[in-house]
């Protein structure tokens, strides 16, 4: 009871002595202010919609289907795919391990941005020239692709999400990095949706190629990315 009966007055304390605008930004005041963003999060932001929704235009729904169709159960499939999600987490958290950090914090962090993206695109490239040739057994090549894929995956994901912070402005980080992942969501909205619409087209290598294009529209992105802070928005 005297527990909090102390931490009631803390609390008294700190609501009486903070500013009165402590903790507050001011809002954008329309839509065309939201995005009018600094270069770096613009850019960010378009990369973002391409990196994911290339992982899903494939991950969603064509893998899932392609390997049930190939004859795994239905938890063989979901099993594979929670394995690849933990082991994505994984290579998440040993990311800053893998890109070394620079002084200034971009100048090794966006070039690691673009190569990481472009080698992340040149993946499904491959898994899709190598099913081209009939393999005798395709879900390996999916499987160990689709590892691969992983892998670079999560650090390109993580390294865009360090950069998001580098770039976004002091008076609105939060605004800056929740429209970054408002372009997350809607490139997995793309993605899902193309998934369906390409597998019904072309099967498993329509998403596949669906997928190399969307991360060279990425890595693109990546190419105009600034290698210096700049929390200017640009013009409205």
């Amino acid at each position: 009871m005297a527990d909090g009966g102390a931490l009631f007055l803390v609390m008294l304390g700190v609501v009486f002595s903070l500013p009165a605008m402590m903790g507050r930004a001011k809002a954008s005041s329309s839509a065309r202010e939201l995005f009018a963003k600094s270069k770096g999060i613009n850019l960010l932001a378009a990369a973002r919609v391409a990196l994911f929704g290339a992982r899903d235009v494939w991950f969603v729904v064509g893998v899932p289907v392609f390997l049930y169709a190939s004859g795994w159960t239905f938890t063989m499939v979901g099993a594979f795919l929670a394995l690849w999600t933990i082991g994505y987490g994984l290579v998440q958290a040993a990311a800053p391990s893998l890109v070394a950090r620079s002084p200034d914090g971009l100048s090794r962090e966006v070039p690691a941005a673009r190569g990481w993206s472009l080698g992340l695109a040149i993946v499904p490239v491959l898994i899709a020239a190598i099913l081209a040739l009939a393999p005798p057994d395709p879900t390996v090549v999916l499987v160990v692709g689709l590892a691969v894929f992983g892998i670079a995956f999560a650090v390109n994901s993580s390294v865009h999400s360090y950069l998001v912070l580098a770039y976004a402005g002091s008076e609105k980080a939060a605004e800056d990095v929740g429209f970054y992942y408002a372009a997350n969501a809607a490139g997995r909205f793309i993605g899902i949706l193309a998934s369906g619409l390409l597998y019904q087209s072309g099967g498993i290598l329509a998403c596949l190629i669906g997928s190399a294009a969307m991360l060279f529209i990425c890595w693109i992105f990546t190419l105009g990315l600034p290698t210096q802070a700049d929390t200017k928005p640009v013009a409205a």
